[in-house]
């Protein structure tokens, strides 16, 4: 990849969670504009990777570059909201706004816009007064997916968006990033699911906090490679290879 459509750069970074080393010399080229999906079994380092980019977590050593030094958009992992939780759907989409506007100041026309066009992507305008603390769960992923999108940013982390939605929560989640994608911006997703990592436009496949594969999904997610990532014994990796 050359400069001009390289989004991101990460070169030979270390992080550690308090003295536990979560990544190890990482090195990696993310293309702009694209969908890059970060594939790995659990505790390979796949949130730990976003929170890097993110800025969430500095490395210990190496470096993160980014070419747009705006703000970074990032879906984490739904987690259990309250119920008694007063805030709205609406509200919770307009947040992803606040970046331009500031917490008081009024919605301009162009925010009110992009907040409706953000809700009726993910198909939740109808729900959009209701609390979210009261939506189920694929509702609530499908509000934050929603929130990340109305932030308009250059680079969109998300953190295993569709884990445990049904197959519609799913495919507009995936509708939802493709029309992003379309407008420039750069998407980072991780995913345990090795079909939709197979969909994307480039893969990074970690294991044990190391990068075991870049490049085109096709290249990097072998056989060989998955069975390893994910720890298989070898009688099982062979016969995964077999398999092919």
């Amino acid at each position: 990849m050359t400069p001009d459509t390289t989004a991101l750069t990460i070169d030979r970074a270390h992080a550690h969670y308090g003295s536990r080393e979560v990544l190890r010399g990482i090195t990696a080229q993310i293309p702009s504009a694209r969908l890059t999906a970060v594939a790995g079994a659990n505790g390979a380092g796949k949130s730990s990777l976003l929170n890097l980019v993110a800025g969430v977590l500095p490395p210990t050593s190496g470096s993160v570059t980014r070419r747009d030094p705006g703000r970074v958009a990032y879906v984490t992992q739904q987690s259990e909201v309250s119920r008694s939780l007063p805030i709205t759907v609406r509200a919770t989409v307009t947040m992803g706004r606040w970046a331009h506007r500031g917490h008081w100041r009024r919605l301009s026309k162009l925010d009110r816009k992009i907040v409706g066009e953000c809700l009726e992507l993910l198909e939740i305008t109808s729900i959009a007064d209701r609390p979210i603390g009261m939506l189920s769960g694929g509702q609530r992923q499908r509000a934050l997916v929603a929130q990340g999108l109305a932030q308009r940013s250059a680079l969109l982390l998300l953190d295993e968006p569709s884990a445990g939605l049904d197959l519609h929560a799913r495919r507009l989640i995936d509708e939802a990033l493709r029309a992003t994608l379309a407008e420039g911006t750069t998407v980072l997703r991780v995913t345990h699911d090795l079909e939709v990592a197979g969909r994307a436009d480039h893969c990074l496949l970690l294991q044990d906090g190391r990068l075991a594969g870049e490049g085109a999904p096709a290249s990097v997610l072998t056989p060989e490679r998955v069975a390893e990532a994910w720890g298989l014994p070898a009688g099982i990796r062979s016969g995964v290879a077999d398999a092919r």
